[in-house]
């Protein structure tokens, strides 16, 4: 089946919501793939700024380039699920900058507690599995097939891989013996025996 990809961009005005922001010290622009075109117009209204780029649930990398330039860091956009993998990755301060409700706020210490204690518990899940599924997903960018086989090698326990594209989590509820899934697609798959992949130890 042929795949076509539109990017989706927004067009709300962001000029807004930035008249909100007061930080003090350098700041890191960070955001998602809707907003990306208008980090520019974000650096000229906030001057103590340096652009870092698009971040992705699974992937902050953007951030954490620059994270020793910056004293915080500001996510233009809308939920918490990017800004709070930011908080965590970088040990930074973040910020949110929401065009759509324009709304400012703040990620919580508790919020980003509560999330590392989520990840500590399903850590101790994996380390304590016997048997391990491996989760594959087949869309397009979401495909670690290759990093898959790579973990299931040097992984010391019993595993199978399973691929999909669209999951249903309660689908893996028939596979009982499945102690702990590893996922390798989207993080956003959720679910109490689920972690995702960049949590498992030793592995890069």
């Amino acid at each position: 089946m042929k795949t076509l990809f539109i990017p989706a961009k927004s067009k709300i005005d962001i000029s807004i919501v930035l008249k909100k922001v007061k930080i003090k010290g350098k700041l890191g622009l960070i955001t998602t793939a809707q907003f990306l075109q208008q980090l520019p117009k974000a650096k000229k209204v906030l001057k103590n700024s340096i652009i870092a780029g698009q971040i992705l649930g699974c992937n902050v990398s953007a951030a954490e380039k620059i994270k020793n330039k910056v004293n915080a860091f500001l996510y233009i956009g809308s939920g918490k699920f990017h800004p709070i993998q930011a908080a965590i990755k970088t040990n930074k301060p973040v910020y949110i900058a929401n065009p759509n409700t324009n709304e400012f706020s703040k990620i919580s210490k508790e919020e980003i507690e509560r999330k590392k204690r989520e990840q500590k518990g399903k850590l101790l899940r994996f380390l304590s599995s016997e048997k391990l599924g491996i989760l594959v997903s087949t869309k397009p960018g979401q495909n670690n097939l290759k990093k898959a086989l790579f973990l299931q090698k040097k992984l010391k326990k019993e595993s199978f891989i399973f691929m999909f594209n669209t999951l249903n989590i309660e689908e893996l509820e028939n596979f009982r013996d499945i102690d702990c899934w590893i996922n390798t697609a989207c993080p956003r798959i959720e679910g109490k025996k689920i972690i995702n992949m960049d949590v498992v130890p030793n592995f890069k």
